[in-house]
Protein backbone atom coordinates (compact mmCIF):
# COMPACT_ATOMS: atom_id res chain seq x y z
CA UNK A 1 0.00 0.00 0.00
CA UNK A 2 1.76 3.35 -1.50
CA UNK A 3 1.10 6.15 1.96
CA UNK A 4 1.18 9.97 1.63
CA UNK A 5 3.66 11.84 3.76
CA UNK A 6 4.85 15.34 3.94
CA UNK A 7 7.09 16.68 6.13
CA UNK A 8 6.22 17.64 9.64
CA UNK A 9 5.74 20.90 10.69
CA UNK A 10 7.59 21.85 13.97
CA UNK A 11 10.17 24.97 15.67
CA UNK A 12 12.71 24.27 18.20
CA UNK A 13 12.92 25.70 21.90
CA UNK A 14 16.22 26.07 24.26
CA UNK A 15 15.22 24.29 27.44
CA UNK A 16 17.42 26.88 29.17
CA UNK A 17 16.22 30.01 28.65
CA UNK A 18 12.52 29.47 26.01
CA UNK A 19 13.69 30.98 23.39
CA UNK A 20 11.75 29.77 20.36
CA UNK A 21 13.17 29.22 17.02
CA UNK A 22 13.32 27.68 13.36
CA UNK A 23 15.24 24.55 12.66
CA UNK A 24 17.70 25.76 10.18
CA UNK A 25 19.01 22.36 9.32
CA UNK A 26 21.23 20.22 12.04
CA UNK A 27 21.07 21.52 14.67
CA UNK A 28 21.88 20.59 17.71
CA UNK A 29 22.45 23.30 19.76
CA UNK A 30 20.27 26.72 20.87
CA UNK A 31 22.12 29.12 18.58
CA UNK A 32 24.23 31.51 20.45
CA UNK A 33 24.22 30.01 23.52
CA UNK A 34 26.58 29.03 26.10
CA UNK A 35 24.49 27.10 28.47
CA UNK A 36 24.85 23.28 28.22
CA UNK A 37 21.37 22.53 27.48
CA UNK A 38 19.45 20.38 25.12
CA UNK A 39 16.87 22.03 22.60
CA UNK A 40 13.58 20.46 21.98
CA UNK A 41 10.75 20.24 19.41
CA UNK A 42 7.80 22.21 19.22
CA UNK A 43 5.20 20.92 17.22
CA UNK A 44 2.35 22.72 15.46
CA UNK A 45 0.06 19.42 15.93
CA UNK A 46 -1.20 19.59 19.78
CA UNK A 47 -3.04 16.62 19.61
CA UNK A 48 -1.29 13.34 18.21
CA UNK A 49 -3.30 11.98 15.37
CA UNK A 50 -1.91 8.39 14.01
CA UNK A 51 -1.41 7.38 10.66
CA UNK A 52 -2.08 4.18 10.78
CA UNK A 53 0.72 0.67 10.80
CA UNK A 54 1.11 1.21 7.26
CA UNK A 55 3.66 4.01 8.20
CA UNK A 56 5.37 1.90 10.90
CA UNK A 57 7.07 4.03 13.63
CA UNK A 58 5.63 7.34 11.09
CA UNK A 59 2.27 6.98 12.38
CA UNK A 60 3.75 9.14 14.97
CA UNK A 61 5.00 11.46 12.72
CA UNK A 62 3.24 14.53 13.96
CA UNK A 63 5.40 14.34 17.04
CA UNK A 64 8.37 13.36 14.88
CA UNK A 65 11.09 16.27 13.60
CA UNK A 66 10.71 14.40 10.28
CA UNK A 67 11.25 15.43 6.47
CA UNK A 68 10.62 12.12 4.81
CA UNK A 69 9.49 8.93 5.55
CA UNK A 70 12.04 6.03 5.21
CA UNK A 71 11.30 2.42 4.20
CA UNK A 72 11.53 -0.87 6.63
CA UNK A 73 10.33 0.80 9.93
CA UNK A 74 7.95 -0.21 12.84
CA UNK A 75 6.47 1.61 15.57
CA UNK A 76 6.90 -0.10 19.14
CA UNK A 77 3.94 -2.27 20.04
CA UNK A 78 2.45 -1.66 23.65
CA UNK A 79 -0.17 -5.14 25.39
CA UNK A 80 -1.12 -5.44 28.85
CA UNK A 81 0.71 -8.27 30.51
CA UNK A 82 -0.98 -11.55 31.81
CA UNK A 83 1.75 -13.78 32.68
CA UNK A 84 4.72 -11.75 34.14
CA UNK A 85 1.49 -9.21 35.90
CA UNK A 86 -0.26 -12.50 37.53
CA UNK A 87 3.31 -13.76 38.26
CA UNK A 88 4.32 -10.50 40.45
CA UNK A 89 0.22 -9.90 41.41
CA UNK A 90 0.05 -6.24 39.04
CA UNK A 91 -3.52 -5.44 37.82
CA UNK A 92 -2.05 -3.16 35.31
CA UNK A 93 1.65 -4.03 33.76
CA UNK A 94 1.82 -2.88 30.29
CA UNK A 95 5.07 -3.98 28.14
CA UNK A 96 6.05 -2.04 25.40
CA UNK A 97 8.02 -4.12 23.42
CA UNK A 98 10.67 -2.64 20.36
CA UNK A 99 12.00 -5.96 18.42
CA UNK A 100 11.50 -8.80 16.79
CA UNK A 101 7.88 -10.43 17.48
CA UNK A 102 5.82 -11.70 14.62
CA UNK A 103 2.78 -12.35 16.43
CA UNK A 104 3.20 -9.36 17.95
CA UNK A 105 2.97 -7.17 14.28
CA UNK A 106 6.54 -6.01 14.64
CA UNK A 107 9.69 -7.25 13.39
CA UNK A 108 12.55 -5.16 13.48
CA UNK A 109 15.30 -6.43 12.01
CA UNK A 110 17.75 -5.36 14.35
CA UNK A 111 15.63 -6.56 17.58
CA UNK A 112 15.86 -3.26 18.92
CA UNK A 113 14.04 0.33 20.15
CA UNK A 114 17.19 1.41 18.52
CA UNK A 115 15.59 1.49 15.19
CA UNK A 116 13.27 4.46 16.63
CA UNK A 117 16.20 6.47 16.91
CA UNK A 118 17.52 5.60 13.68
CA UNK A 119 14.76 6.30 11.60
CA UNK A 120 13.68 9.12 13.01
CA UNK A 121 17.10 10.92 13.01
CA UNK A 122 17.90 9.84 9.27
CA UNK A 123 14.62 10.94 8.41
CA UNK A 124 15.17 14.44 9.73
CA UNK A 125 18.49 14.37 6.94
CA UNK A 126 16.59 16.08 3.75
CA UNK A 127 18.32 12.80 1.46
CA UNK A 128 20.27 15.60 -0.22
CA UNK A 129 22.87 16.24 2.20
CA UNK A 130 26.33 16.64 1.40
CA UNK A 131 27.81 15.13 4.76
CA UNK A 132 28.48 11.43 5.90
CA UNK A 133 26.62 10.95 9.34
CA UNK A 134 29.01 9.68 12.03
CA UNK A 135 27.49 7.48 15.18
CA UNK A 136 29.54 5.94 17.69
CA UNK A 137 27.62 3.48 19.89
CA UNK A 138 28.17 0.59 22.10
CA UNK A 139 26.24 -1.80 20.22
CA UNK A 140 23.00 -1.62 19.62
CA UNK A 141 22.55 2.02 18.13
CA UNK A 142 25.05 1.41 15.28
CA UNK A 143 22.95 -1.83 14.34
CA UNK A 144 20.42 -0.05 13.88
CA UNK A 145 21.84 2.96 11.65
CA UNK A 146 23.97 0.40 9.82
CA UNK A 147 20.71 -1.46 8.94
CA UNK A 148 18.50 1.98 8.24
CA UNK A 149 21.51 3.51 6.59
CA UNK A 150 22.26 0.38 4.51
CA UNK A 151 18.13 -0.07 3.10
CA UNK A 152 18.22 3.61 2.54
CA UNK A 153 21.15 4.41 1.02
CA UNK A 154 22.76 7.48 3.60
CA UNK A 155 26.60 7.69 3.82
CA UNK A 156 27.57 6.43 7.77
CA UNK A 157 30.72 6.11 9.64
CA UNK A 158 30.37 4.34 12.75
CA UNK A 159 32.56 4.18 15.92
CA UNK A 160 31.65 1.34 18.41
CA UNK A 161 34.38 -0.08 20.49
CA UNK A 162 36.34 -3.31 19.20
CA UNK A 163 35.08 -5.52 22.20
CA UNK A 164 31.40 -5.08 20.75
CA UNK A 165 31.87 -5.60 17.47
CA UNK A 166 29.66 -8.86 17.95
CA UNK A 167 26.82 -6.85 17.94
CA UNK A 168 27.18 -5.92 14.24
CA UNK A 169 25.00 -9.09 13.14
CA UNK A 170 22.63 -8.67 10.10
CA UNK A 171 20.44 -10.61 8.34
CA UNK A 172 22.07 -9.49 4.74
CA UNK A 173 25.48 -7.85 4.09
CA UNK A 174 25.54 -4.10 4.73
CA UNK A 175 26.14 -1.75 1.76
CA UNK A 176 28.85 0.04 1.39
CA UNK A 177 27.85 3.45 2.10
CA UNK A 178 28.64 2.09 6.18
CA UNK A 179 32.03 2.01 7.15
CA UNK A 180 33.26 1.08 10.90
CA UNK A 181 35.56 1.94 13.00
CA UNK A 182 36.46 1.09 16.21
CA UNK A 183 38.69 2.00 19.28
CA UNK A 184 40.76 -1.12 20.18
CA UNK A 185 40.06 -4.24 22.53
CA UNK A 186 39.82 -2.80 26.35
CA UNK A 187 38.12 0.29 25.30
CA UNK A 188 34.71 1.22 25.69
CA UNK A 189 31.88 3.44 24.57
CA UNK A 190 33.61 6.48 25.83
CA UNK A 191 36.60 6.25 23.21
CA UNK A 192 34.62 5.25 21.00
CA UNK A 193 32.54 8.63 21.23
CA UNK A 194 36.34 10.24 21.43
CA UNK A 195 37.19 8.62 18.09
CA UNK A 196 33.74 10.03 16.76
CA UNK A 197 34.04 13.51 17.88
CA UNK A 198 37.37 13.66 16.12
CA UNK A 199 36.18 12.51 13.01
CA UNK A 200 33.01 15.32 13.48
CA UNK A 201 35.53 17.72 13.11
CA UNK A 202 36.21 17.09 9.57
CA UNK A 203 34.45 18.73 7.03
CA UNK A 204 32.77 15.54 4.85
CA UNK A 205 31.73 14.44 8.39
CA UNK A 206 28.62 15.39 10.49
CA UNK A 207 27.88 14.65 14.29
CA UNK A 208 24.47 12.83 14.62
CA UNK A 209 24.94 14.80 18.27
CA UNK A 210 23.35 12.22 20.40
CA UNK A 211 20.71 13.04 22.98
CA UNK A 212 21.36 16.62 21.71
CA UNK A 213 19.43 15.49 18.28
CA UNK A 214 15.84 15.91 18.56
CA UNK A 215 14.97 13.76 16.65
CA UNK A 216 17.03 10.78 18.27
CA UNK A 217 15.23 11.64 21.70
CA UNK A 218 11.84 11.92 19.73
CA UNK A 219 12.53 8.80 18.47
CA UNK A 220 12.87 7.06 21.99
CA UNK A 221 9.84 8.60 22.77
CA UNK A 222 7.52 7.00 20.19
CA UNK A 223 7.80 3.71 23.17
CA UNK A 224 5.79 5.90 25.37
CA UNK A 225 3.34 7.32 22.42
CA UNK A 226 2.77 3.73 21.92
CA UNK A 227 1.69 2.88 25.59
CA UNK A 228 -0.06 5.38 26.09
CA UNK A 229 -2.30 5.50 22.85
CA UNK A 230 -2.90 2.03 23.56
CA UNK A 231 -3.82 2.16 27.20
CA UNK A 232 -5.45 5.26 27.07
CA UNK A 233 -3.99 7.18 29.90
CA UNK A 234 -0.88 8.26 30.81
CA UNK A 235 0.81 5.19 33.46
CA UNK A 236 2.19 6.12 36.67
CA UNK A 237 5.47 4.42 36.62
CA UNK A 238 8.16 3.90 33.65
CA UNK A 239 10.62 1.23 34.20
CA UNK A 240 13.70 1.41 31.91
CA UNK A 241 17.27 0.48 32.27
CA UNK A 242 19.61 3.67 31.15
CA UNK A 243 23.03 3.80 30.03
CA UNK A 244 22.92 7.83 28.62
CA UNK A 245 19.22 8.37 29.89
CA UNK A 246 18.10 9.51 26.57
CA UNK A 247 15.47 7.56 27.04
CA UNK A 248 14.24 8.51 30.04
CA UNK A 249 13.94 12.27 28.82
CA UNK A 250 12.61 11.32 25.92
CA UNK A 251 9.63 9.46 28.12
CA UNK A 252 9.37 13.09 29.89
CA UNK A 253 9.20 15.09 27.17
CA UNK A 254 6.66 12.93 25.52
CA UNK A 255 4.84 12.59 28.60
CA UNK A 256 4.67 16.41 28.52
CA UNK A 257 3.41 16.88 25.06
CA UNK A 258 0.50 13.94 25.97
CA UNK A 259 -0.21 16.63 29.14
CA UNK A 260 -0.99 19.87 26.39
CA UNK A 261 -2.85 17.05 24.03
CA UNK A 262 -5.41 17.16 26.68
CA UNK A 263 -6.72 13.66 26.01
CA UNK A 264 -4.81 11.22 28.31
CA UNK A 265 -4.79 12.80 31.96
CA UNK A 266 -2.32 15.47 33.61
CA UNK A 267 0.27 13.25 35.40
CA UNK A 268 3.79 12.48 35.12
CA UNK A 269 4.80 9.22 35.17
CA UNK A 270 7.52 8.27 38.12
CA UNK A 271 10.96 7.67 35.92
CA UNK A 272 12.37 4.41 37.43
CA UNK A 273 15.32 4.05 35.62
CA UNK A 274 17.50 1.29 36.03
CA UNK A 275 21.52 0.34 35.83
CA UNK A 276 23.64 -2.71 35.93
CA UNK A 277 26.23 -3.21 39.07
CA UNK A 278 29.04 -2.81 38.93
CA UNK A 279 28.81 0.17 36.20
CA UNK A 280 26.42 2.68 37.83
CA UNK A 281 27.36 6.64 37.47
CA UNK A 282 24.28 7.98 37.18
CA UNK A 283 22.88 5.79 40.25
CA UNK A 284 25.92 7.65 42.33
CA UNK A 285 25.24 10.79 41.02
CA UNK A 286 21.34 10.71 41.69
CA UNK A 287 21.93 8.80 44.89
CA UNK A 288 24.44 12.03 45.81
CA UNK A 289 21.22 14.23 45.16
CA UNK A 290 24.74 15.76 43.19
CA UNK A 291 23.71 17.47 39.10
CA UNK A 292 27.08 16.54 38.23
CA UNK A 293 27.91 13.40 37.60
CA UNK A 294 30.59 12.36 40.15
CA UNK A 295 34.34 11.21 39.18
CA UNK A 296 35.10 7.40 37.75
CA UNK A 297 38.13 6.36 36.94
CA UNK A 298 39.28 5.78 33.51
CA UNK A 299 40.91 2.39 34.43
CA UNK A 300 38.15 1.04 37.13
CA UNK A 301 35.29 2.36 34.53
CA UNK A 302 36.47 0.44 31.79
CA UNK A 303 36.67 -2.99 34.53
CA UNK A 304 33.18 -2.41 35.65
CA UNK A 305 32.26 -2.32 31.68
CA UNK A 306 34.03 -5.59 31.52
CA UNK A 307 31.47 -7.33 33.96
CA UNK A 308 28.43 -6.08 33.07
CA UNK A 309 26.48 -8.06 30.66
CA UNK A 310 24.36 -5.66 29.55
CA UNK A 311 27.18 -3.62 27.37
CA UNK A 312 25.03 -0.78 25.80
CA UNK A 313 24.33 0.66 29.41
CA UNK A 314 28.22 1.88 29.52
CA UNK A 315 28.15 5.30 28.58
CA UNK A 316 30.61 7.07 31.25
CA UNK A 317 29.92 10.60 30.25
CA UNK A 318 25.64 10.97 29.85
CA UNK A 319 23.27 13.88 29.60
CA UNK A 320 22.75 13.88 32.86
CA UNK A 321 23.63 17.48 34.48
CA UNK A 322 22.71 19.32 31.46
CA UNK A 323 19.42 21.96 31.67
CA UNK A 324 16.86 19.25 30.03
CA UNK A 325 18.85 16.22 30.80
CA UNK A 326 18.16 13.46 32.92
CA UNK A 327 18.85 14.87 36.54
CA UNK A 328 15.76 17.70 35.46
CA UNK A 329 14.16 15.15 34.49
CA UNK A 330 14.00 12.91 37.33
CA UNK A 331 13.85 16.04 39.31
CA UNK A 332 10.23 16.94 37.24
CA UNK A 333 8.86 13.73 37.14
CA UNK A 334 9.76 12.28 40.38
CA UNK A 335 11.02 8.61 40.25
CA UNK A 336 14.45 6.59 41.30
CA UNK A 337 17.87 4.91 39.56
CA UNK A 338 17.55 1.57 40.47
CA UNK A 339 20.31 -1.45 40.22
CA UNK A 340 20.45 -4.80 39.60
CA UNK A 341 23.18 -7.29 38.77
CA UNK A 342 24.50 -9.65 36.31
CA UNK A 343 22.65 -12.99 37.99
CA UNK A 344 19.09 -11.04 39.07
CA UNK A 345 19.03 -9.97 35.23
CA UNK A 346 19.23 -13.43 33.99
CA UNK A 347 16.84 -14.83 35.98
CA UNK A 348 14.48 -11.65 34.98
CA UNK A 349 15.00 -12.55 31.30
CA UNK A 350 14.27 -16.07 31.82
CA UNK A 351 11.43 -15.42 34.07
CA UNK A 352 10.09 -13.02 31.28
CA UNK A 353 10.52 -15.61 28.42
CA UNK A 354 8.66 -17.96 30.36
CA UNK A 355 5.78 -15.60 31.51
CA UNK A 356 5.73 -13.48 28.58
CA UNK A 357 6.90 -15.61 25.44
CA UNK A 358 10.00 -14.25 23.82
CA UNK A 359 13.34 -13.60 24.79
CA UNK A 360 14.76 -10.37 25.51
CA UNK A 361 18.21 -7.90 25.71
CA UNK A 362 20.35 -7.90 28.64
CA UNK A 363 19.61 -3.91 29.17
CA UNK A 364 15.45 -5.16 29.27
CA UNK A 365 16.01 -7.18 31.65
CA UNK A 366 17.98 -5.33 34.06
CA UNK A 367 14.91 -2.70 33.43
CA UNK A 368 12.53 -5.87 34.39
CA UNK A 369 14.96 -7.00 37.36
CA UNK A 370 14.35 -3.99 38.92
CA UNK A 371 10.38 -4.01 38.57
CA UNK A 372 10.09 -7.44 40.08
CA UNK A 373 12.57 -6.34 42.89
CA UNK A 374 10.41 -3.34 43.85
CA UNK A 375 7.06 -5.41 43.55
CA UNK A 376 9.28 -7.76 46.12
CA UNK A 377 10.32 -4.59 48.62
CA UNK A 378 6.15 -3.27 48.49
CA UNK A 379 7.47 -0.40 46.85
CA UNK A 380 4.64 -0.43 44.09
CA UNK A 381 0.87 -0.17 44.32
CA UNK A 382 -1.17 -3.67 42.87
CA UNK A 383 -3.35 -1.78 40.66
CA UNK A 384 -0.59 1.31 40.04
CA UNK A 385 -0.72 1.87 36.08
CA UNK A 386 2.90 0.54 35.04
CA UNK A 387 4.75 0.81 31.72
CA UNK A 388 7.88 -2.14 31.61
CA UNK A 389 9.90 -0.10 28.27
CA UNK A 390 11.40 -3.75 26.77
CA UNK A 391 13.56 -1.81 24.37
CA UNK A 392 15.29 -5.21 22.87
CA UNK A 393 14.46 -8.67 22.14
CA UNK A 394 13.68 -11.86 19.77
CA UNK A 395 17.19 -11.67 19.21
CA UNK A 396 17.66 -15.01 19.99
CA UNK A 397 14.74 -16.41 17.56
CA UNK A 398 15.51 -13.96 14.78
CA UNK A 399 19.34 -15.13 15.02
CA UNK A 400 18.08 -18.64 14.59
CA UNK A 401 16.24 -18.23 11.88
CA UNK A 402 18.22 -16.23 9.86
CA UNK A 403 21.84 -16.22 8.26
CA UNK A 404 24.23 -13.86 9.79
CA UNK A 405 26.33 -11.48 8.54
CA UNK A 406 29.21 -9.35 10.56
CA UNK A 407 29.83 -5.77 9.89
CA UNK A 408 34.05 -5.80 9.95
CA UNK A 409 36.18 -2.34 10.47
CA UNK A 410 37.70 -0.67 8.08
CA UNK A 411 40.01 0.75 10.78
CA UNK A 412 40.88 0.22 14.54
CA UNK A 413 42.45 2.70 16.38
CA UNK A 414 44.39 3.13 19.74
CA UNK A 415 42.21 3.87 22.66
CA UNK A 416 44.36 7.57 22.94
CA UNK A 417 44.66 8.13 19.11
CA UNK A 418 46.86 10.62 17.56
CA UNK A 419 44.39 13.00 16.18
CA UNK A 420 46.21 14.01 13.49
CA UNK A 421 46.30 10.38 11.99
CA UNK A 422 43.10 9.19 12.72
CA UNK A 423 42.02 11.98 10.10
CA UNK A 424 44.59 11.16 7.97
CA UNK A 425 43.19 7.53 7.97
CA UNK A 426 39.89 8.58 7.87
CA UNK A 427 40.62 10.83 4.85
CA UNK A 428 40.77 7.87 2.22
CA UNK A 429 37.62 5.71 3.66
CA UNK A 430 34.75 7.00 1.87
CA UNK A 431 36.01 7.46 -1.87
CA UNK A 432 32.87 8.10 -3.85
CA UNK A 433 30.61 11.72 -3.67
CA UNK A 434 28.16 11.57 -1.19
Amino acid sequence: MSVQFSPTRYQLQSVATQHIFDDTGWLLDAPGEKLPGLIRALYEKKQLELRGKDYGIYTFADWLPVQRMLKGSFAPVTYKSQGLADHLGLTNLYITFSGYWPEKGIEMKTCSFKETEAYSVCARMSGKADKILVVASAGNTARAFARVCSDNNIPLLLSVPEDNLNALWFDEPIKDCVKLIASQRGGDYFDAIHLSNIASTMDQFVAEGGAKNVARRDGMGTTVLSAVTTIGKIPDYYFQAVGSGTGAIAAWEANLRLIEDGRFGSNKMKLMVSQNVPFHPIYNAWKADSRAMLPYDDILARQHVEEIDAKVLSNRKPPYSLIGGLYDAMKDAGGDVLLANNAAAREAALLFKEMEGNDIHPAAAIATATLIQQVNDNQLEKDALIMLNITGGGEERFQQSHELHYLKPSLIFDIDPDENKVKEKLNGLFNHSV
